[in-house]
C-alpha cells in the first residue's frame, strides 16, 4: 500500500492519492462537506459531495474532530477564488471518492489546534499525547530531531564515534543527589543513575577511543524546581591530546554551524564568541552566565559567549572545600604545583570553560586531571579519607595509572539550548513526556508506590514518614 503524504499532493494534480490522517476540522455546507485532514506533513482540504454517493456522504457526516481515517480520492486544483494562501498544499484539494474509518476519538479536553498557552500546564502534562499533536509541538520535536542529527554528522566527519555509557552505575559524590536502584541479586546494594557520563567517558579516553560523544541520558535527585527535571539530555564528548583552546574552537565552530543550517532565521551577534574570565563576568554582570544581547527584545538574536578561568575549589558552609565544577577537572597548568603540594587553595584556578547564550548556561566542560597524583590531591584537599577515596573513587585512579592521556571535554545541556533556539520559555516545551516542576509524571502517575512482593524480593521496608 502506497501511502501519500500530505505535503507532497501540491504538484500532484489529477493523480489519485491514498491518504492517512487525523480530522482536524469539519465544516457542513450544505450539500458540501469539508474535511481539514492532519498528517505529520501538513494540512489539506478533503471535499465530500453529491457526487460521492449516498453511503459516502452519510459516512463522512459522522466524522468528528481527531478521528483518524483513511481518504482515498483525486487531486484537484482549487479555484482561484478558493486557494488558501494560509497552508502549502491551499491550492489543491483531494475530492473523496473512498473513506475508511481508522478510529474514533473522544472528545478532547481541550483543543490541540492552537499554540496551548491559554491551557492549563497539568492538564497539558496529563494528555501529553494529545498536548504533542499541537503544530507548534510538532515543530519543535522536530527541530530537536534536527539538532541531533546535525551534531552526530558534524562530530562523525572530525572522527567522533558514538559511544553508550551504563545507565545503572556506582553512587559517587558529584554535586547533585544521586537516584539509586535497588539490586535485587545483592540485597543491600544499590546502583544508581548517572548524573552524567562524566567518569565512563574519561575510561574511554584511557582505553584508547581517543574522540567519543554521546547524546546522554542524565539523571539528579535535585530539590524540585520550575525548570529543573529529574532526567535530562546531554551531548557529551571528550577528546584526546587536547588543550583548551581545541576544545572549545571545537565546540564553537559546531555551535556556529549548527546555528545556520538549523534555525538560519536566528543571527549570532558576534563571531568568534567573546570570552571573560569568571572575575570579570561577576564584577562587571554579577553572573557567570550573562546576557550580552544588544537588544533583549530581538527574538532570534543569539549571544554566545565563553566564560574561562573559574576558581577550582569554594568553601563549604562548614568551613572545608569543595569543588565548583566537578573533581575530575585539571587545574590550568601554572597552578599544578599548588595543587599537588595543596598550598593557596583560595587562588587555584581550574581549567574550566562554560558556555552561556542570552543569560543562560548551555555547556560547560574542561580539560581533565589525567594522572592519579592530581585527582587524588582534588579529594584529599576536600577532606575525603583514603578509605573514602578508595572507595568511591579507585577504579578511576586506578585507570589513570595505565597511560591515560591528556584529554578534556564538554557537556552541552541539549534541553536549554534547544528551548532557546525554538523561543519557548522552559525546557518541558521542547521535550517529548517531560515531568512536572515538582518532578511528578502526571500522565503515568509516577512516582507510584509498589507492590508487597516486590518490595520483599529487593529486601527492602518502607518506614511511615515522620509527621
Amino acid at each position: 500500500m502506497l501511502r501519500t503524504w500530505i505535503g507532497d499532493i501540491v504538484d500532484q494534480s489529477g493523480k489519485e492519492a491514498d491518504l492517512f490522517g487525523w480530522v482536524d476540522n469539519r465544516r457542513d455546507h450544505g450539500k458540501i462537506i469539508f474535511i481539514d485532514l492532519r498528517d505529520k506533513s501538513g494540512i489539506c482540504q478533503v471535499v465530500f459531495g453529491p457526487w460521492s454517493g449516498k453511503e459516502l456522504y452519510e459516512q463522512a457526516q459522522k466524522l468528528r474532530n481527531e478521528w483518524v481515517i483513511k481518504v482515498s480520492g483525486l487531486i484537484k486544483e482549487r479555484p482561484e477564488n478558493m486557494v488558501n494562501k494560509n497552508i502549502p498544499t491551499g491550492t489543491v484539494e483531494v475530492e473523496a471518492k473512498s473513506l475508511e474509518i481508522l478510529n474514533s476519538s473522544l472528545t478532547p479536553p481541550f483543543e490541540v489546534t492552537t499554540d496551548g498557552h491559554d491551557v492549563g500546564e497539568e492538564i497539558r502534562m496529563k494528555y501529553r499525547y494529545l498536548d504533542l499533536r499541537r503544530p507548534r509541538m510538532q515543530l519543535n520535536l522536530n527541530l530537536r530531531h534536527r539538532v541531533v542529527k546535525f551534531i552526530r554528522d558534524f562530530l562523525n566527519e572530525y572522527k567522533f564515534i558514538e559511544v553508550e555509557t551504563p545507565a545503572l552505575t556506582k553512587s559517587t559524590p558529584e554535586g547533585a543527589r544521586d537516584y539509586v536502584v535497588p539490586s535485587r541479586l545483592y540485597p543491600g546494594k544499590f546502583f544508581a543513575l548517572p548524573q552524567s557520563p562524566q567518569q565512563y567517558k574519561q575510561l574511554l579516553m584511557v582505553a584508547g577511543v581517543e574522540r567519543y560523544f554521546q547524546i546522554a541520558r542524565c539523571f539528579r535527585d535535585e530539590d524540585t524546581r520550575g525548570d529543573r527535571q529529574p532526567e535530562f539530555t546531554q551531548l557529551d564528548l571528550e577528546m584526546s591530546f587536547v588543550e583548551r583552546e581545541d576544545v572549545m574552537e571545537l565546540n564553537e565552530r559546531l555551535l556556529i554551524d549548527l546555528v545556520k543550517n538549523c534555525t538560519p532565521e536566528k543571527k549570532i551577534q558576534q563571531i568568534p564568541f567573546p570570552r571573560m574570565t569568571y572575575k570579570e563576568s561577576m564584577d562587571k554582570y554579577g553572573t557567570d552566565r550573562p546576557d550580552l544581547r544588544e537588544d533583549k527584545n530581538d527574538p532570534n538574536l543569539l549571544a554566545f559567549c565563553w566564560i574561562i578561568d573559574f576558581p577550582f575549589f569554594e568553601k563549604t558552609d562548614e568551613g572545608g572545600w569543595t569543588f565548583t565544577h566537578n573533581p575530575f577537572s585539571a587545574p590550568r597548568p601554572e597552578f599544578m604545583d599548588m595543587l599537588l603540594k595543596k598550598e593557596n587553595i583560595a587562588d587555584i584556578l581550574t581549567t574550566q570553560y562554560d558556555v552561556a547564550l542570552n543569560g543562560f548556561e548551555i555547556g560547560g566542560g574542561s580539560i581533565r586531571s589525567h594522572t592519579p597524583e592530581a585527582l587524588k590531591k582534588v579529594f584529599e584537599i576536600m577532606g575525603f579519607s583514603e578509605d573514602r577515596i578508595v572507595k568511591n573513587f579507585g577504579h578511576m585512579l586506578e585507570a589513570l595509572g595505565y597511560g591515560a592521556p591528556p584529554h578534556g571535554g564538554i557537556a552541552w545541556g541539549l534541553d536549554r539550548l534547544v528551548t532557546l533556539l525554538s523561543n519557548e520559555p522552559n525546557i518541558r516545551e521542547v521535550i517529548a513526556f517531560p515531568k512536572t516542576g515538582d518532578a511528578r509524571d502526571l500522565m503515568m502517575d509516577a512516582p507510584s508506590e509498589l507492590e508487597k512482593k516486590q518490595l520483599e524480593e529487593l529486601n527492602i521496608e518502607i518506614k511511615k514518614p515522620k509527621k
